[in-house]
């Protein structure tokens, strides 16, 4: 049951009225709007087209559900939303002080969950309450029992030393311990934060309330993080691609495939794809693009890679321009990277008969209806790179058991969410006639409805 009152006094009607005006204006209120104006190379993936499709995408669903108006504005408006200021000793004895977020969307189905990010711009309100709101339909498309929020402080990590990400990252802590918790809100790693800094929020929380492993997801190992979760976006984005493949009776062995981003995402499917026969005929990263007709030795690659920290200078086939591998010859397009990259210009000349959206939001919403046009089948990044929230759920799960698993039945678990959400998001396809993308809206906004109504939310 959502327990905030309203900020000043309306009715359920009122809100959905203003949010008809906004909409039908094509004006995006704050819940929904992002800080487009970062250079090319610090961009978000959530962009002002990203931000606006998922909107979009959302209203769409709740059409083809028949949602109850109200039911429809409650789901838009969020939890709760948190807003500290964290003052550090910097190292040469200055003050300094940050702009930390936490919002929470929702938690009809379970505790909300959700990263924490470091990052000087990308820190916005708007897109935090976004990238919250996503991560509540991505949980509930994979049916782990959470719902969605997103955090993060205002700040340059690069710019600070250990010392001082471990001051700010406790202060941060302190101001918000009583708003997170093992049943309420668990954070998570995002960009500019690792597993140290998890480890870092866990001492500290656990200094109010008691050791509590499960405080966060995405720890080291020694602190009850969970084995495969380093490889857990990436495998489930293989278990998913399986899925897809075998509903239209093909499997990985054999096709060839194109990876954009060979980060951890990218390099884990890479040579997961490699292992199962998979030819990969192209890969990009920020620091080059290589292609091979005749398939890339992956291994030597990623060990080229480690070495050099560069694929440009890689023998093992030739250099290409790294554009062109979003229309390079190939069975399967798998976009790692940044969002927005499949867009009116070039989704014509696409050459891929499926795309696997690894990234958040690779395809903009005109490119969508380019490639629906050709016929392109397009698995969304709603479901397929939901591998890492499920793999953090297991995390947890182990935590508030006090029972750890092995690698192989974290992977064994993984397959059977990631293989069970695909065959849901089928059976919408069918229900309401719609692509992949509508199935797994319809899925999980349907999912947090009806926990919504059943608990009582008018009360």
């Amino acid at each position: 049951m959502r327990e905030n009152p309203p900020i000043f006094p309306t009715s359920p009607s009122l809100l959905h009225s203003l949010l008809k005006i906004f909409i039908n204006n094509r004006i995006t209120p704050n819940i929904l709007h992002p800080n487009n104006n970062l250079p090319f190379h610090t961009q978000s993936p959530f962009t002002m087209n990203a931000l606006a499709a998922t909107n979009r995408n959302f209203r769409h669903a709740a059409r083809l559900l028949s949602l109850d108006s109200k039911v429809e504005t409650s789901l838009l408006i969020p939890y709760r939303e948190i807003k500290v200021e964290c003052t550090i000793p910097k190292d040469d004895g200055t003050l300094t002080s940050f702009v930390g977020f936490r919002v929470q969307h929702d938690n009809s189905r379970g505790p909300m969950k959700g990263g924490i990010r470091y990052h000087p711009e990308c820190v916005e309100h708007g897109e935090v309450n976004a990238l919250a709101q996503l991560m509540t339909w991505k949980t509930a498309v994979v049916n782990v029992p959470y719902g969605g929020a997103k955090g993060g402080i205002g700040c340059s990590p690069k710019e600070l030393s250990t010392s001082e990400l471990e001051r700010l990252t406790r202060v941060f802590t302190q101001k918000i311990h009583d708003l997170i918790g093992v049943n309420t809100d668990i954070p998570a790693p995002d960009m500019g934060t690792n597993g140290q800094t998890m480890a870092w929020i866990l001492d500290e929380y656990s200094k109010f309330h008691g050791y509590s492993p499960a405080i966060v997801t995405g720890k080291p190992l020694d602190l009850g993080g969970s084995l495969g979760r380093e490889a857990a976006t990436g495998r489930g984005v293989v278990y998913a691609t399986e899925a897809l493949l075998g509903e239209h009776g093909k499997s990985i062995n054999g096709l060839t495939f194109a990876i954009q981003g060979f980060g951890n995402v990218g390099s884990w499917v890479a040579r997961l794809i490699h292992e199962r026969g998979g030819k990969i005929v192209a890969v990009s990263d920020v620091t080059g693009a290589v292609k091979n007709p005749n398939g890339i030795d992956i291994p030597a690659l990623l060990e080229h890679k480690e070495k050099t920290g560069s694929l440009s200078s890689f023998d093992g086939g030739d250099i290409m321009d790294a554009d062109e591998l979003l229309v390079h010859e190939c069975d399967v397009l798998i976009p790692c990277a940044l969002g927005g990259v499949l867009n009116r210009e070039n989704a014509g000349d696409v050459k891929a008969k499926f795309i696997i959206e690894a990234a958040n939001h690779p395809t903009d919403p005109e490119a969508d209806e380019i490639l629906s046009k050709k016929g392109v089948i397009i698995l969304p990044d709603i479901y397929a790179n939901a591998g890492g929230v499920t793999v953090s759920y297991f995390e947890w799960v182990q935590n508030m058991q006090a029972f750890m698993w092995n690698e192989e039945k974290v992977n064994q678990e993984l397959k059977k969410y990631m293989t069970k959400a695909f065959h849901s998001i089928k059976t919408m396809c069918r229900t309401h006639e719609c692509n992949l993308r509508m199935g797994a809206f319809t899925l999980g906004v349907s999912r947090v409805a009806r926990s919504t109504v059943l608990r009582g939310w008018e009360a």
